[in-house]
């Protein structure tokens, strides 16, 4: 067996939706089942559980960082840079508000200004050839679900990510009418649409992953 093939691909999951156990996790949860059918570990966190302070500009990681301070703020963000440091790809998913996604996820894309602009990270590049992609769930059709995509997708390609394809976007009612089953709380499972979608992105992710180990290996 070609030993280039027998690489360990970690991809880390991000919940962007303030609710727990919701369609957003879900949805989440079952792109990262289709990374572990190709091979990847992976985790997932979700910020309903995580306080995360938005940045406030105060520029204490460009002159007092260290490797493991990262920021002023001590919350759950400390970890959560662990976490990306160590993970090969990252998937983050968000509930559409307002055609955008969801502020606490703004506030962790926001805080990873100290991974590109801290002074012990600035010169390293820590997210530089990282893959990364995003999910989507919205009530409505049109509701704005590919803007959120796009925004994120943006976020990425700052950091020098590397992204796979748009992502995957489904609905939280019934063909996103807003129409539901009060019976269902996870409608997102009944959009097979958007489950090819996730899936999709999913392997996509993990081609990418082995194509950046292999050729850093060479």
């Amino acid at each position: 067996m070609n030993p280039m093939n027998n690489f360990e691909i970690k991809i880390l999951g991000i919940c962007g939706s303030p609710i727990r156990d919701g369609n957003t996790e879900v949805f989440l949860r079952k792109a990262l089942e289709f990374a572990e059918a190709e091979g990847a570990k992976t985790e997932l966190i979700r910020l309903a559980d995580i306080e995360v302070k938005d940045c406030v500009h105060c520029n204490w990681c460009l002159f007092n960082q260290t490797e493991n301070d990262f920021c002023a703020q001590k919350d759950g963000m400390t970890e959560i840079y662990r976490k990306i440091l160590e993970y090969d790809g990252l998937l983050v998913a968000t509930p559409v508000y307002i055609r955008r996604f969801s502020g606490k996820l703004a506030n962790l894309l926001d805080r990873l200004r100290a991974l590109e602009l801290g002074k012990y990270y600035r010169r390293r590049y820590p997210l530089k050839d990282k893959v990364a992609a995003s999910l989507a769930v919205s009530w409505f059709r049109h509701g704005g679900t590919e803007t959120a995509l796009l925004t994120l997708n943006q976020s990425f390609l700052i950091w020098d990510m590397i992204v796979a394809g748009l992502g995957a976007a489904g609905f939280s009612s019934i063909n996103g009418t807003g129409k539901f089953d009060p019976s269902d709380k996870h409608l997102i499972l009944k959009d097979e649409f958007a489950l090819k979608q996730a899936e999709k992105t999913a392997k996509r992710m993990v081609e990418l992953i082995k194509m950046v180990k292999k050729a850093k290996a060479k």
